[in-house]
């Protein structure tokens, strides 16, 4: 399978786009954890009408514009349950955060470590926004691209990280 490839120049590093020509296959920071996982096959350095998308809306989102990334046609990738918890995390509202616990409790799921695992590994960074998921007391916790990257983020949304608590999705 052939792969097109943009490298998009953020405020927080270089992050990498890739299409399969019908959807996004995922939107990585360089070298973060879990970097182009599942991509088996030729990646050429080219872009394509859906990343050209990606990059429009990445301008607006750093730009401070309200964005809707759910235009973007997104591959279908994961477990079933990675699925869920990603369609969970696009309804997280940009400036508000959520807790792994929370997720558990609305998905009807025991493990919020579960969850964990299924939010490491959303592949389509910023735009499934897995940086707005916060430890149980609102502690920032892991994010495969870097904590410094998640704060920026967040505050970039107006997340105010010392009463985060206080902009959470219930």
């Amino acid at each position: 399978m052939e792969f097109y490839q943009l490298l998009y120049s953020s405020p927080v590093g270089d992050i990498s786009l890739v299409s399969d020509g019908r959807g996004l296959q995922g939107i990585w920071f360089l070298h973060q954890k879990y970097y182009q996982a599942g991509l088996d096959g030729d990646i050429l350095e080219q872009s394509d009408s859906i990343l050209a998308e990606a990059a429009v809306l990445l301008d607006d989102y750093f730009a401070g514009k309200t964005v809707d990334f759910s235009t973007l046609p997104l591959s279908s990738k994961g477990t079933d349950f990675q699925k869920r918890v990603w369609a969970y995390l696009q309804e997280v509202p940009s400036g508000q955060t959520v807790t792994y616990g929370q997720i558990a409790k609305d998905l009807r799921v025991k493990s919020a470590q579960a969850v964990g695992g299924a939010v490491g590994r959303n592949p389509w960074s910023i735009i499934v926004p897995c940086h707005r998921v916060l430890g149980s007391q609102g502690q920032l916790t892991g994010y495969a691209g870097g904590l410094d990257k998640k704060i920026w983020l967040l505050e970039h949304e107006g997340v105010n990280l010392a009463s985060s608590k206080n902009n959470r999705k219930e």
